[in-house]
């Protein structure tokens, strides 16, 4: 386990890119396949995805940086009280819920743009699920996410990635096809 905290201490934007090119691409797969789409996946589209999730978890560490920056300032002009610098899980909750609200929404619409460029497609279809699952599973995970030490903190974002794509897919089934 060393060895994963020091590639990510030493290399934070590199091992996020891996992460996420990874699971998010593995998601993609897995939902694609249970889902039963006629979705492509050649090679050349599992490459493009693989590259787009490195992308976006570009944004992502900014964002996991940028956000615990937010709360501290946050606090520091007196607009939270010290309580929520101090008590890690307000802390994470307020980190979770501000950078959802804010940077989520353009992380949802910027990634299904490069969806629709990959696959050349004009798919706006469900985005309002989408938005809707930074309230219901984005909001919660990153709470979690946030209480671990920031070693961590990537690698689960990008294995919560996998899941809210395998979790998604098993949603869109119909019951009887789930048996």
């Amino acid at each position: 386990m060393r060895w994963y905290v020091e590639f990510v201490r030493d290399f934070p934007f590199a091992s996020a890119m891996i992460q996420f090119a990874i699971l998010g691409t593995l998601g993609d797969f897995v939902s694609v396949k249970i889902a039963g789409s006629k979705e492509n996946l050649s090679a050349s589209v599992m490459v493009l995805k693989a590259l787009e999730w490195a992308f976006l978890s570009i944004f992502i560490k900014i964002a996991f940086i940028g956000y615990e920056g937010f709360v501290s300032a946050l606090v520091i002009n007196r607009i939270l009280p010290t309580s929520f610098a101090e008590d890690s899980f307000l802390n994470a909750v307020t980190r979770s819920a501000s950078m959802n609200l804010q940077f989520g929404v353009f992380l949802v619409l910027f990634h299904r743009l490069l969806d629709n460029l990959i696959l050349h497609a004009k798919n706006w279809k469900n985005v309002d699920k989408a938005l809707f699952s930074l309230i219901w599973f984005w909001l919660p995970a990153h709470t979690l996410t946030f209480l671990l030490p920031k070693d961590f903190q990537i690698g689960l974002a990008a294995l919560w990635s996998f899941m809210l794509g395998l979790m998604l897919s098993l949603f869109s089934k119909s019951p009887q096809e789930v048996k």
